[in-house]
Order: C-alpha cells, then structure tokens, then sequence
C-alpha cells in the first residue's frame, strides 16, 4: 500500500484543500478506512464499485461526489482497492456544483451522472487509467474544467466566516464574526446552510476536532491532555467525549486502528 497527501496544483488550489490517494488498499471488516468529519466536501474515485463497502446506509459506487461528513462511516471491502479523494474547501460544494450544500451533508451523489463528468466519460477514463499518476491527471483536467463552466464569484461573506473559523481552530466567535460581517443572526445561519451544509457552531466545533486530529496522527504531544489543552478543550474528557461523537471510538482507539490499518497493508 502507499499512502499519498498531494497539493493541488495551482489551476485549482483556490478550490481544492488537500489531495489523499491509496494504492493498492486492503480494508478489512475489522480494518476499515475510517471516513468521519473534517470539514471539507469533496469528490472520491474508487476502483471497486460496491454498494455495500460500507458501514453505513450511505452508498457509494466507483465516482461521487460528498458533503459535510457529520455521522462517521468506514469503508471495507474483501478485495484490494485505490482510493482517491479531493477535498474542496467549505465554500466550492455551492459554487462549483449548484447544490444547496445542506442537502448534501451526510450524503453522497453519483458524479458520473453529472456534468462535466458524463460528458467526458469520466468514471470509464479512471478505471481504464493503469497508474495512480494518470488518475490523478485525468482528476485534475475534471476539476479545471468543472471551474470552468460553473464558476461564479465566491460569497466574501461565507469565505471570510468559514477561513476565520479553520484558522482559530474552530474557537473564534462566531457573535464577532457575523458583526464583523454586518449580518444578522438568522442570516449568517442561513449562509451556512446553503454553502457549508451545517451550521455556523457546528462547523466550528468540526474545525476544533480536526485540528485535534491533525496533531495526534502527526504525533505532535507527549500525553493527551496536551492534545485537549492545544485545542482549546476544557479537559481531556471533554475531548475524549467529542472523538467519540465524529468517530464512534476513544482517541486512543483511533490510533490503534490507525496503526493496525498500517499493518494490514505492510
């Protein structure tokens, strides 16, 4: 198995966080890729199509598009696979594909059946692709091309919200960023809504968590408490009590999987 994190290429970082690929992945019952909330929507590729890969009543086949990932999900599969995911800021669910983002939380649509993707027989031009790096070419001319046709001029409001929140760690206020923005309660909600899919809390508290994620599976802390103080939880419980809301294990738990799920695929 190898495990690749890849920035996007300039033509689409202004939509694209982060790029994650797996070759070559087994994903037992008891091993499975872990899919829970991060904060970002996005569009994943797998060579296996199943509607039963996962754990969860969430199907998905060989090419879809996701929201706001709330409820956790994990993926397994009796045979090998390669997974490719892009993750999109918070903002580009609404700009690029046109869809409320509050329809989509918690949910998946099959992108082969929209366009551009019909149209340039995206999902055939994956599984036809004999190398991680010609899927991830083919992936990125679908982005380019899905910029532009749809793109329209991002709500300066919503990006402004959703950066304020990523770069505090999901702790700033969410009273001073709708004065900030001059808008009134009900409406900052409903900004959310239409082009995050959550509200503007719970966003807030996702942005938190991963930040929390972020700095265990990079094994940056000594003891847990370090992890909870860091990211502006009250204590340890209160952490351990979050993990398990978006992932349904403890943070010790995790890590385990996180390394057994690493000795699968030695």
């Amino acid at each position: 198995m190898k495990l690749h994190s890849i920035s996007p290429p300039p033509s689409i970082s202004n939509f694209v966080s982060k790029i994650i690929a797996i070759e070559d992945c087994k994903l037992s019952v008891d091993v499975g890729l872990p899919l829970f909330a991060n904060g970002y929507p996005g569009i994943a590729f797998q060579t296996i199509n199943s509607e039963n890969i996962s754990n969860s009543s969430i199907k998905t086949g060989n090419l879809f598009l996701f929201g706001q990932t709330i409820t956790p999900i994990k993926l397994y599969t009796p045979e090998r696979l390669t997974f490719i995911s892009y993750l999109f800021y918070p903002h580009a669910l609404k700009m690029l594909f046109g869809f409320n983002a509050k329809e989509l939380a918690d949910s998946t649509i099959e992108l082969n059946f929209l366009e551009p993707a019909k149209g340039m027989n995206l999902k055939e031009q994956l599984l036809n692709a004999n190398t991680i790096d010609m899927r991830l070419a083919i992936m990125n001319s679908f982005v380019v091309k899905l910029i532009a046709s749809n793109y329209t001029d991002a709500q300066k409001s919503i990006l402004f919200a959703t950066q304020a929140l990523r770069r505090s760690k999901g702790l700033a206020s969410l009273s001073n960023i709708q004065k900030e923005l001059d808008i009134s309660e009900r409406t900052f909600r409903r900004l959310f809504d239409l082009h995050v899919g959550i509200s503007p809390k719970m966003f807030g508290r996702i942005c938190q968590f991963d930040s929390a994620v972020q700095q265990l599976i990079n094994n940056h802390f000594t003891k847990l408490g370090d992890v909870a103080y860091d990211n502006g939880y009250s204590d340890q419980s209160h952490l351990i009590r979050t993990f398990k809301e978006f992932t349904y294990v403890s943070p010790s738990e995790y890590l385990k999987k996180c390394y057994d799920f690493q000795m699968l695929n030695m």
